[in-house]
This record gives C-alpha cells, structure tokens and sequence, in this order.
C-alpha cells in the first residue's frame, strides 16, 4: 500500500528531515545527529518519505 504524501508530510520530524536533506544530502547518520530519537526512528521516518517518492 502507497503512503499518502500528505500524510507523510504532516510529521515535524519528517519535515525537518526534508529540509536538512533539501539544504545538503546526509546520511542517515548524519540526519539522526540532528534529533534526540534513535536512528533507527529516522530510518523509518526516511523508509515513508521513500515510499511517498519524496526521497530517493
């Protein structure tokens, strides 16, 4: 099932994360520095925002 884009943009987090990425590309690593959650939770906010075709 595809993810609705503007339910996946409705999250902070993952509008934040576009924005970063939209400055400079990052690594997962890297963008998780920017947050108090684990990576593993970035990794899952980028794994929605790929399947939204919003990240590659």
């Amino acid at each position: 099932m595809r993810r609705d884009v503007f339910q996946a943009i409705a999250d902070p987090t993952r509008r934040v994360i576009l924005t970063l990425i939209a400055l400079q590309a990052m690594t997962p690593n890297a963008l998780a520095e920017h947050f108090d959650s684990s990576r593993q939770a970035v990794s899952k906010h980028i794994k929605i925002l790929a399947e939204c075709q919003l990240v590659k």
